[in-house]
């Protein structure tokens, strides 16, 4: 895994790259590639890779380049078939120079051009320039794995597009200043994260998973170019999805996922894996171990609320693998420490503060001299495992039961039950057209975007009256009337939870700010693809979520763990808006900060703290109240890091390299 970034004049002038400016946006993502650097400078382009190197460790520098030299690429990530490409490719006549999967790129782009991505399986995100065809290609994975951000830079009367793997490179150009996008923050309290192609920053997108951006250059002419997929999740039409005997199934499943476990192990160096009490991580712990022959080191977070820690169900794992897992300790006070580094790491406001144990996780890998992890996250999006979907069916059954649109009623009494201010009857409506009708997915993320009406400042909630987030995402809402209610809500969680939280706050921002790689097998392809084609039946049977990764890993897993029910790993929220915060959070909310931002209400804010108390630990009130304050300290200290920092004091922290 590495880090790219670049420039590409679209003026037609062919203007030169500044090499201290390309340097600085490289210098800006270090973390992503301490090992090396590399740049290709070309007329009208400049293209920039930080290394962690992982294969062909000794001949993998970047750019690389086709036998005559005329195509050139930068790549970050990771292409699983690499061995089985390289040997077709060779019997074709291409010639290596090194043992590096880069090297397929430029190789590949001469036989296929941009259809090369559909040759691909792995995570990746690469940029390729074909000096003949006057021609720039750049292109994200399928799930979002890996991550790529674009914005467009005005300079002496001509565009630059400016791109590079993290928000940081792109403003460390210099050509781009860092502006909120008050549309970005408003829906980044819709979607519990930033999904894209919006960001919280003005003007800078994330180009969406399976697409690419198509850039035809024509000296003394403005580029043409245009941002367009190649590839879409996608489900059998209702009625078509597989179905045959479970133990058939399982048995297909069960190889399916080993063959992604044991092409994930492929590296250069030594490959670890997390582990957490759950099915997922352990699953991939298991198959590891069978494929490596021995045990793989893996590590695991022991939260200190006990109420709340799953290291002993972690450690039953273990023991039936024959694994010893390092143990990272996690509680309130590492969550609040550690919560500055998390936001420079995100990019963007985080309010789940389990994305913090997990940055401590991987700052342990690091420490303990690995570059490659394993990780369970992907198993949720595909087997419904999260709490959404029970809510779903549990409300789909009792309208049917009764004849009556009882859920729409239940919809309608929490939103009544709002305090203060509402959202206007249209946007109800606006958002249930946006995706195709009421889904489980939206009801739950309603509780958090219901924290808008409390906190938000009076411009703030206009943005929010304004804008529709979900038109942002670009649904493919005539395929959704085709394909089951099920694997709709999949689509959703593939397409926001999946890129806008688990694979940035979760996965590669915060694994790559410790030089770690994250590996993630629920992500392959053909797992995906076994799993869409399947009846919704065998992903979520009654209310038992991943019904057919459960009835397998009783072959792998105490028996206990495989049937256990799913728990959401949750640390501690309390702490940062009740009493014993630290100052730097007390100086975020003062009202001084607050009126700085402008985007909270400082009335609201008093109300919310208030009003918390007085709810039931399980009440969705206090839920919407305790995920909106901890997205309302996340997006202040989000502005504090990027855009002003001078919010509050924060001792020890060195601001990100931007400027």
């Amino acid at each position: 895994m590495c880090g790219i970034a670049g420039m590409v004049d679209l003026s037609g002038r062919r203007r030169p790259v500044n090499p201290g400016r390309l340097r600085a946006m490289a210098g800006a993502i270090i973390h992503r590639g301490p090992d090396e650097e590399g740049f290709l400078f070309e007329p009208g382009i400049g293209f920039a890779n930080r290394r962690l190197s992982i294969v062909g460790l000794a001949d993998g520098q970047q750019p690389v380049r086709s036998e005559d030299g005329q195509v050139q690429a930068v790549f970050n990530g990771e292409f699983y078939d690499y061995p089985e490409l390289k040997q077709e490719l060779q019997a074709r006549g291409h010639i290596f120079k090194s043992h590096c999967d880069t090297e397929l790129i430029p190789h590949l782009w001469e036989d296929h051009a941009d259809r090369l991505v559909d040759r691909l399986r792995g995570q990746f995100a690469f940029a390729v320039h074909d000096s003949r065809a006057n021609r720039v290609v750049i292109a994200r994975d399928r799930f979002g794995i890996c991550p790529l951000y674009w914005t467009l830079a005005e300079e002496d009367a001509g565009k630059w597009l400016v791109f590079g793997s993290e928000i940081k490179a792109i403003l460390a150009s210099g050509l781009v200043k860092a502006r909120p996008d008050r549309e970005g923050i408003s829906s980044f309290f819709s979607f519990f994260g930033v999904p894209g192609p919006r960001t919280c920053f003005e003007g800078i997108h994330a180009l969406r998973p399976g697409q690419l951006l198509d850039i035809f250059l024509t000296p003394g002419r403005d580029a043409v170019w245009q941002r367009r997929s190649y590839f879409d999740m996608d489900f059998p039409d209702r009625g078509d999805e597989v179905r045959a005997p479970l133990g058939e199934l399982v048995d297909r499943f069960e190889k399916v996922l080993y063959g992604a476990v044991e092409r994930r192990l492929r590296a250069d160096v030594p490959v670890v894996s997390y582990l957490s009490g759950g099915v997922d991580s352990g699953i991939v712990v298991a198959m590891a171990s069978k494929a490596l022959g021995r045990p793989i080191p893996s590590f695991t977070i022991r939260i200190t609320d006990p109420h709340l820690d799953e290291t002993d169900r972690a450690m039953e794992t273990a023991n039936k693998i024959g694994c010893k897992p390092f143990v990272v300790d996690f509680g309130p006070g590492e969550a609040l420490n550690t919560y500055p580094e998390l936001i420079e790491a995100a990019e963007s406001p985080v309010i789940d503060t389990s994305c913090a144990a997990l940055l401590m996780l991987s700052r342990a890998v690091h420490q303990q001299g690995y570059k490659v992890a394993l990780t369970g996250e992907g198993s949720d999006e595909w087997m419904a495992g999260y709490p959404w979907h029970k809510t779903f069916r549990v409300t789909s059954f009792i309208d049917r039961l009764t004849g009556l649109p009882f859920s729409t009623a239940i919809r309608d009494l929490f939103v009544a039950m709002a305090p203060g201010r509402k959202f206007p009857a249209s946007m109800a409506r606006r958002v249930r057209e946006s995706v195709g009708g009421y889904n489980g997915w939206l009801d739950i993320y309603g509780i958090v975007g219901m924290s808008k009406l409390r906190l938000f400042s009076d411009p703030m909630l206009e943005t929010a009256f304004a804008h529709n987030p979900f038109s942002d995402l670009e649904l493919p809402l005539e395929r959704f009337r085709k394909i089951h209610p099920m694997n709709r809500e999949l689509y959703m969680s593939g397409r926001c939870h999946l890129p806008g939280l688990l694979l940035n706050a979760k996965g590669d921002r915060i694994a790559m700010h410790n030089s770690v790689e994250a590996r993630y097998p629920f992500l392959d392809e053909q797992v995906f693809r076994f799993l869409a084609d399947i009846h919704p039946d065998y992903k979520f049977k009654g209310l038992r979520e991943k019904h057919i990764l459960r009835e397998m890993s009783e072959r792998w897993l105490p028996r206990n763990i495989a049937r256990r029910r799913k728990a959401m790993f949750r640390a501690p929220f309390d702490s940062f808006h009740i009493e014993g915060a630290p100052a730097y959070v007390t100086q975020l909310l003062s009202e001084e900060s607050l009126r700085r931002t402008g985007y909270f209400s400082g009335k609201g804010l008093a109300e919310a703290r208030a009003a918390y108390p007085r709810f039931a630990r399980n009440d969705p009130r206090r839920t919407s109240i305790e995920m909106g304050l901890a997205g309302l300290v996340a997006t202040q200290l989000w502005h504090h890091v990027y855009i002003e920092p001078v919010l509050c004091d924060l001792p020890g922290w060195t601001p990100p390299p931007i400027n």
